[in-house]
């Protein structure tokens, strides 16, 4: 049994071969955070400038990578909205 398989991923799930999936949990974390603004542009805008500023190329790399290969259906809907932002 591999480290993933034991850690209840399981060799074939998509999210666990590219170790992504902690990064696609602090997105969403971001996004519960900045959900709260009472405008939704206000709170995609607070996502994208928080990932860019505190994030590292490597993690937003590792991430776009992830989306690319598995694509965003994990991501919750404002995480979803800024990462689409910040990849264009």
């Amino acid at each position: 049994m591999t480290l993933a398989e034991s850690a209840g991923g399981g060799a074939a799930s998509p999210h666990r071969q590219d170790g992504a999936e902690h990064l696609v949990k602090m997105a969403n974390d971001i996004g519960h955070f900045f959900g709260a603004e009472p405008q939704r542009a206000e709170a995609v805008a607070g996502i994208v400038n928080h990932i860019s500023k505190f994030w590292t190329k490597r993690m937003r790399d590792k991430l776009r990578a992830h989306i690319k290969n598995v694509g965003d259906a994990e991501l919750e809907e404002l995480p979803r909205e800024a990462l689409r932002q910040l990849m264009s």
